[in-house]
């Protein structure tokens, strides 16, 4: 059987209604040349319609790429995804109601592919438990429409006294997979991808459910020349082979091709790094990083999270922590921006599923993410703004298994003035939006969930730290140089539990010069 086809032929293979997923972690891994031809195809001949859209992670380059080709009314009737920031044009429409949105918790997808692969009914976890993914909240619903349909992705369990979440499967019909190499039985290797997306899974997935899997490579090999312990995804599972174009065939799509991304080979990192300038985001990521213990393995998330690893750099303790990202990377210098998920000189690169599998079971000893909005009782919301979802991504999966969670962050958003002057914060002019709100608009991070579960849960900011204490937000400690009352308190819309021995930040975090800083044993 000839199973390389054209991109056209491919696509051909999609019918009316069918469920259809693919792979791709933000820009990696994304089957462009095959998402491509199927937007061309609808827009020319208005089929395939009414596609049931299945994506684990968040596939996209916020305009452009990966799910931002099928924005189209008419060709999407469902979607069941992780995160919709990075597929903004779908997210219009998922904010038009133009179909049902969910949004699922990114490690929850990535293990449902491998109960549909084994014919199980569904996934039981405490994943989500507390959060707008339980059913007493959202139930995983990113918009109107979702709750209109009648339809649910996740249902509540006690099992020997305690909750769970059970997530439903379900079959797939057709799905997309990116690889390097493929011979010409579908052998498929991944040799140039810098993230291991959860292919296998998703290919059995589909082929269990009587669906048929393409694969996009970048080349071709003659059948019986793969290294057996190379092919990631053997052919009995491939139904259709497409060589993509060189332009949609990028390592990832800002990006062509970058070797120490894959671990093709090691490039030289040694003071091609300046230290960062003091500033306020530095003083947060050097707060951070003084909760770091002594070769522990860390998550990092986007934003102020990311400069923890210059910090270390500058410190010269970046070979004494392991860091890691959720998409499977392990050590390296996590990279950032549309390249997210990739980390220059890894040590290891993992599955993305095999990931969150140590991720649930607390083998990360701290995670460093960032926080929109908090309230009195220690909830965090990343995933709703003005009635606008966007999906956690891996948020909930990092956070809620995790021993230490640190939430960094300014204390106010919005234009602001604030100098760091002789080992003191002075604040000119203050951010005029407060993060500290009475009541977050959608709980993504439980405070409630996080005391039972006897979490340590840090939220830092430029001029003061609190931590979640049974009395809720607790104010431990401010920046040399603030006001308690005018730079604080006024910012917020609740009051925090002030601690007894509220004390000062640390001086060294408002210097130019290294801290001198040394990790806990």
């Amino acid at each position: 059987m000839n199973k390389v086809m054209t991109e056209r032929e491919a696509i051909d293979l999609i019918q009316d209604n069918m469920t259809f997923a693919f792979t791709g972690f933000v820009s990696f891994g994304l089957p462009e040349d095959l998402l491509v031809t199927l937007e061309e195809k609808f827009i020319n001949e208005g089929s395939p319609k009414n596609l049931s859209l299945f994506y684990d992670a968040a596939p996209g380059c916020r305009e452009e790429h990966g799910g931002n080709h099928l924005a189209h009314r008419g060709l999407i009737r469902r979607i069941h995804g992780g995160h919709l920031d990075l597929n903004r044009k779908l997210a219009a429409l998922c904010s038009e109601n133009a179909m049902p949105v969910f949004m699922v918790p990114q490690d929850v997808n990535t293990h449902l592919l491998r109960a549909i692969a084994g014919g199980e009914p569904g996934i039981v976890t405490k994943i989500g438990l507390k959060t707008y993914a339980d059913p007493r909240q959202d139930g995983c619903r990113a918009n109107q429409a979702a709750w209109d349909c009648g339809e649910t992705v996740v249902e509540l369990l006690n099992i020997d006294g305690k909750e769970y979440l059970f997530y439903k499967t379900f079959p797939i019909d057709i799905c997309f997979i990116k690889g390097t190499t493929a011979d010409t039985d579908g052998n498929v290797t991944v040799e140039h991808e810098a993230v291991l997306n959860p292919i296998l899974e998703l290919a059995a997935a589909t082929h269990n459910s009587g669906g048929k899997v393409i694969v996009q490579v970048d080349r071709l090999a003659q059948a019986g020349t793969l290294k057996p312990k190379d092919v990631k995804v053997p052919g009995l599972l491939v139904d259709a082979i497409v060589v993509g174009r060189p332009e949609n065939s990028k390592q990832c799509m800002v990006e062509d091709y970058n070797p120490s991304y894959s671990g093709e080979v090691k490039i030289p990192v040694d003071g091609q790094k300046k230290a960062t300038a003091l500033s306020i985001k530095k003083v947060i990521a050097r707060r951070a990083a003084m909760e770091i213990g002594k070769n522990s393995f860390i998550n990092f998330g986007v934003g102020v999270p990311q400069l923890i690893a210059d910090v270390l750099a500058e410190e010269k303790l970046a070979e004494q922590v392991v860091t890691s990202v959720e998409s499977g990377v392990i050590g390296g210098v996590p990279s950032g921006g549309l390249a997210m998920g990739s980390a220059t000189n890894p040590t290891a690169i993992i599955k993305h599923p095999e990931m969150f599998d140590l991720y649930h079971g607390g083998a990360l000893a701290a995670a460093f993410l960032g926080a929109a909005e908090i309230d009195a009782k220690g909830n965090v919301n990343v995933t709703k703004f003005n009635g606008k979802s966007v999906g956690p991504g891996g948020f909930i999966g990092i956070t809620q298994p995790t021993k230490k969670v640190c939430f960094c962050g300014t204390f106010t958003a919005g234009k602001s003035d604030i100098k760091i002057e002789d080992g003191k914060l002075r604040i000119v002019n203050d951010g005029t939006i407060s993060k500290f709100k009475p009541n977050v608009e959608q709980i993504t991070f439980s405070g409630e969930y996080a005391l039972e579960s006897q979490q340590e849960v840090y939220f830092i900011t430029e001029r003061a730290v609190f931590k979640l204490t049974e009395q809720g937000v607790t104010l431990i400690e401010i920046a040399p140089g603030v006001d308690l009352e005018n730079d604080i308190l006024s910012h917020m819309e609740f009051k925090p539990h002030i601690a007894e021995n509220l004390c000062e930040m640390d001086k060294r975090l408002f210097e130019e010069a290294p801290m001198g800083l040394t990790l806990t044993e």
